[in-house]
């Protein structure tokens, strides 16, 4: 596998112009947005749009990175579109909250049809060989990958290679993380996904990325660059080493470049010098965040990473209940009292941190057992 070409360029701010420059710059110098677009090609724009939030929080890709974006490929002859399949709303909703869509709307950018999907065979799938696909992906002609740099309670950190589970639409999602509660088959999926729709470039906003309790409620942390590049994987290992995350602690990334997606060791760094910040909140723990595939229930009751809630943040809103994908429920209200706060049962829970994920409110972070701290010492 050849190496890997990353462009790396210092973007302080999200002014319009400094995004803009900072695009143009990192496309040449990995020669040109004609590089990845023909005249014709219909393209679809995937950024990150997890769920309803302003830009300012560091939840979704910035309007002005997907505005930037669009104006090269547009120019490069693409026809374009954009959309995404958010964890929770519409994609149209969390757009305009995002204020995505207003930047589509503002550049003749149509939404994609990310609500209704196309199956897809996957014969050379390592683990899975058939995906359900988002319509507008599936009619496309490629895809270019607008990730988030965030930190993830059950993959460590997100960006390039996570962003296109978002092209698996609806409640689907949630069938994956019921049928691989662990990190290593989660991830390996991950990477069969990207295998088969093969971004053909991905440009990560990493103006202000997310740290601590990722990917919605933790805290914004400026790093300050834009990277570019055609290998999702190699993207996610330089978002690790920003982080001072050991790259081979994150499956997607181990996966990725074991299963020929992508290059984490073999890159060329293109352009300005890429930051580390040794202070970057993250788990950097060896244990496993789901527990492994081999762990039974006691040892991931009494071991594992697990999410609570904390009742004074609590608004009993009940999205927790909502999108947790087990039945009967990890989480629910205890004797179906909702007066008061969601009550876990670890027994049932898969540590997929989709509650964690998705709580409006910050209310619910991922704890360690006090064994789990005693071992991890």
């Amino acid at each position: 596998m050849p190496s890997a070409r990353v462009a790396v360029v210092k973007c302080d701010t999200y002014d319009a112009p400094a995004v803009e420059e900072a695009v143009t710059r990192g496309l040449a110098l990995l020669g040109g947005a004609a590089e990845f677009v023909r005249p014709g090609e219909r393209i679809v724009l995937k950024p990150n749009l997890l769920v309803a939030s302003g830009a300012d929080k560091a939840v979704t890709t910035h309007p002005a990175v997907f505005s930037a974006v669009t104006r090269e490929l547009a120019a490069a002859g693409a026809e374009l579109s954009w959309g995404d399949s958010p964890g929770f709303g519409t994609t149209l909703g969390v757009g305009r909250k995002a204020g995505i869509a207003q930047a589509a709307e503002a550049l003749g950018i149509p939404a994609a049809d990310f609500e209704h999907g196309r199956v897809m065979s996957f014969p050379d799938g390592q683990l899975i060989k058939q995906f359900t696909i988002a319509e507008g992906v599936a009619a496309a002609d490629g895809l270019v990958s607008l990730p988030k740099l965030k930190t993830h309670a059950l993959t460590r950190m997100t960006g390039a290679v996570k962003n296109q589970f978002g092209c698996i639409p609806g409640l689907l999602k949630n069938e994956f993380h019921s049928r691989m509660p662990d990190i290593e088959h989660f991830s390996q999926m991950l990477v069969d996904l990207n295998r088969l729709i093969m971004p053909r470039l991905a440009v990560m906003d990493a103006i202000v990325a997310m740290q601590g309790n990722g990917p919605r409620n933790g805290d914004p942390r400026h790093v300050g660059v834009l990277l570019l590049s055609d290998d999702v994987v190699a993207l996610d290992a330089l978002g690790c080493r920003i982080m001072a995350l050991d790259p081979t602690l994150v499956d997607t990334v181990v996966y990725g470049e074991r299963w020929g997606l992508g290059s984490a060791t073999d890159i060329e760094l293109l352009g300005d010098e890429l930051p580390v910040f040794e202070d970057y909140v993250v788990n950097r723990s060896r244990a496993s965040t789901t527990g492994g595939r081999m762990s039974s229930p006691t040892v991931k009751r009494l071991v594992t990473p697990r999410p609570f809630i904390v009742a004074e943040r609590c608004t009993k809103c009940g999205t927790c209940v909502e999108v947790c994908p087990v039945e009967p429920k990890a989480v629910d209200w205890p004797g179906g009292d909702r007066s008061v706060p969601p009550a876990y049962d670890y027994e049932r829970c898969i540590r997929c941190y989709c509650c964690q994920e998705m709580c409006p409110e910050r209310a619910i972070e991922v704890k360690v057992p006090v064994l789990g701290r005693i071992i991890r010492r």
